[in-house]
């Protein structure tokens, strides 16, 4: 945000400069922004943070290392006491202005409620496992979140979220089920951060989303998950492109969603590629699929590529994936050693034109890309 700060006040600088606005209206933007601006951490409180999350993990550490020792009640009491003076010390400092190391103590809290789960659930032999541990620290984190109304704890339950997710779909615990729950944490986890104003959280759910359909190819045909995330992914990037402001506004998150629909386009796409690889000498299925694939990455770099550098890097990458694949599925048998470094040339080369061109009619003005 402050190099984003720093742009708007030099852009505002230029057209007071040029007399596109008048003096009153650019300070009364400067203000607008510096209003609005995030104020960034300094050192101290950089510092501050690391102190605090150094000084909790002593505290647990410490708890653990002479839980034998340490009569029962006394225990759970230092447990408790680390929780709650890191929730109200951290509301306390935030009032205080000291919102970076009243957000690091609410961090400090949300650990230890997790680390008291574990220690409390050996002390009375309680029944469960690691993952039913997680799914509480995660509600246990949310609540608090909606309480204090904390980004950082947002995103903090978003990725116990994530560790759930990666445990339960990686089956550590030998369990068959599939962990479909995931949803219905991330669908809550997303509504949170509305209420939390946690833009962070709302990426990291859509990726986490991602993972999950990922992990679902263990239990699913490719096919049937591929397709209709590609499908989804390339309407949602049509509405996110033609809806423009209105769409931002629903999901806010920052301009950015064209971004996560050409990933999960890609990630479909990807999928249906590697499962009709091996019968690319059969049928055209692979070959319409790398032909969509290629004809969607031209379409978001037309279409979205201007107002967004990460979507065409992202779209760039995409591009050198699909030359990748459709070499190693279609021309290994054609071509020898030589001939394939010769094809490798003569393809980054075509790719470093592309690039070069795309860039430089991202560069230019609008006025004079319509005009050309």
């Amino acid at each position: 945000m402050a190099g984003y700060s720093t742009r708007v006040r030099a852009d505002i600088a230029h057209w007071r400069e040029a007399g596109l606005v008048d003096p009153a209206t650019a300070d009364a933007l400067l203000r607008d922004v510096a209003a609005n601006e995030r104020a960034s951490l300094s050192f101290g409180s950089i510092l501050a943070m690391m102190a605090a999350l150094l000084f909790g993990a002593a505290i647990l550490i410490f708890v653990a290392a002479n839980w034998e020792a340490i009569p029962r009640v006394v225990r759970v009491a230092a447990l408790f006491a680390v929780i709650l003076g890191g929730y109200v010390g951290g509301a306390f400092l935030k009032t205080r202005d000291h919102a970076a190391i009243g957000e690091a103590l609410w961090i400090v809290a949300a650990a230890a409620f997790g680390g008291s789960i574990a220690l409390i659930g050996q002390m009375y032999h309680l029944s469960g496992d690691e993952a039913s541990a997680l799914v509480t620290w995660c509600a246990g984190t949310a609540l608090a979140a909606v309480a204090l109304r904390s980004n950082p704890l947002t995103v903090a339950a978003v990725g116990i979220a994530d560790a759930w997710l990666f445990l339960r779909g990686f089956d550590f615990y030998g369990r068959g089920e599939f962990p479909h729950f995931f949803l219905v944490m991330a669908v809550v986890l997303f509504a949170i951060s509305f209420w939390t104003r946690s833009q962070a959280a709302r990426h990291l759910i859509i990726l986490s989303i991602l993972f999950y359909l990922v992990l679902l190819l263990g239990n699913h045909d490719s096919l049937r998950i591929g397709i209709p995330l590609a499908v989804a992914s390339a309407l949602l990037f049509a509405a996110a492109v033609f809806g423009g402001d209105p769409i931002d506004k629903v999901v806010q998150l920052g301009g950015r969603l064209p971004l996560h629909a050409l990933l999960g386009f890609l990630t479909g796409i990807a999928m249906v590629q590697f499962e009709l690889a091996d019968e690319s000498s059969y049928n055209s299925g692979f070959a319409l699929a790398s032909v969509v694939a290629l004809a969607g990455i031209v379409a978001a770099i037309m279409l979205a590529g201007r107002e967004s550098r990460g979507l065409r890097w992202l779209a760039y990458a995409g591009f050198a994936f699909e030359l990748a694949i459709i070499y190693v599925v279609t021309l290994q048998s054609m071509l020898d050693t030589a001939g394939f470094f010769l094809a490798a040339a003569v393809l980054l080369g075509v790719l470093a034109l592309v690039i070069i061109r795309v860039e430089k009619r991202m560069k230019a003005p609008a006025g004079k890309g319509a005009t050309a």
